[in-house]
């Protein structure tokens, strides 16, 4: 269980980092002289830093948004189940900020509207996840809107480019949340720059500090999308305690599970499981999920008993970078930590060469 696997003396540090007074950076105290790392990426989306926020349904509103966009990357809000009034109130709640807006390509299937909805804001971009994005492409061209479409398989990644992809962001099963279960970041990120040419590839999984920007310019990705690292921001949606845990977990906790979809009946595809933190309920019905969906709503009036912080029943969603995730900044704050940490280790690596390296075929 969640509450028995963390050390007693870290958890309680890091609820004490979670209380503490935030003071956001100001323009007088934050740092002017801040590096730049322009990509294909920043060119494309007219953004300065080559971060996205991963549209999280749970943690990325209008404010967690807007604050990524302010920051100089794009931040992009969640639509849940491609649900139209979800759009409109999140990107209400971006004000004027120029964000985007991430869909479940089976959900949107089921609910069209919503994309109308969403493109009615004219957003920075569209992003289409978990599923065939061709049925969609043509509309979203037609609004003069970006597509942003995220693949977990190399196959996948073919079909988004010959869908008009602007961007395809390589998602590894190391993320948070839902994804796929065959390739991890590291190894899916090359090979999808290898085969969809010029268009900018974003890497995503696993990656929460500037280090692993570094890492995915160095495999070919024009930027990197995150998650984890933002649902432990002063704008997230998820609440205090989440936010503690969060802070408390590391990556050895978190597996790829269906049980938290199966009993709240969600109809994610089996292809798609989510990667949680391991606790009690997880761990009593892994392997057991036909189980599980046969008593569904019966279940699901249990766990929707249970306090809302009983996280030895209730799901968080959170990735394999969650080691990294150690205070709750400001997302502005984040950014400029990551693309801070970036620009010194592509500078400090850049020192390891010696002589003219040859120009590879």
């Amino acid at each position: 269980m969640l509450g028995n696997s963390v050390g007693g003396s870290h958890a309680t540090r890091m609820a004490d980092v979670a209380q503490r007074p935030y003071s956001a950076p100001n323009d007088a105290t934050r740092d002017t002289k801040m590096p730049m790392i322009e990509t294909a990426l920043t060119r494309l989306l007219g953004i300065e830093h080559p971060i996205l926020l991963a549209p999280m349904g749970s943690a990325a509103g209008g404010k967690l948004a807007a604050a990524v966009t302010n920051a100089g990357g794009l931040g992009l809000v969640g639509s849940g189940y491609a649900n139209a009034d979800a759009v409109r109130k999140e990107l209400a709640e971006a004000g004027n900020t120029r964000v985007g807006v991430g869909f479940i390509l089976w959900a949107l299937e089921k609910n069209p509207a919503a994309l109308e909805a969403a493109l009615d804001a004219r957003p920075a971009a569209i992003m289409l996840s978990f599923g065939d994005p061709t049925p969609f492409t043509g509309r979203i061209k037609d609004a003069g809107c970006k597509i942003i479409c995220q693949v977990q398989t190399l196959a996948q990644a073919k079909q988004a480019a010959a869908a008009g992809a602007d961007v395809i962001i390589a998602q590894g099963r190391d993320a948070g949340g839902h994804s796929g279960t065959t390739r991890g970041t590291m190894g899916l990120v090359p090979a999808v720059v290898d085969a969809v040419g010029s268009i900018p590839v974003v890497a995503a999984g696993g990656i929460a500090d500037g280090r692993g920007l570094a890492a995915a310019l160095a495999l070919g990705a024009a930027g990197v999308s995150m998650g984890t690292r933002f649902t432990a921001t002063r704008e997230s949606l998820w609440d205090q305690a989440m936010k503690a845990t969060t802070l408390a977990a590391g990556g050895d906790q978190t597996e790829q599970t269906r049980v938290f979809d199966v009993v709240r009946g969600a109809a994610w595809p089996a292809i798609y499981p989510g990667r949680a933190l391991r606790n009690a309920f997880s761990v009593r019905w892994n392997g057991r999920e036909d189980e599980l969906a046969a008593d569904q709503p019966a279940q699901e009036k249990i766990v929707l008993a249970t306090a809302p912080d009983d996280f030895d029943t209730r799901v968080v969603w959170t990735g394999e970078g969650v080691d990294l995730v150690n205070d709750i900044p400001g997302a502005a704050e984040v950014i400029e930590r990551i693309v801070a940490q970036a620009a010194e280790t592509l500078a400090r690596g850049a020192r390891l060469v010696h002589g003219t390296p040859s120009r590879s075929a």
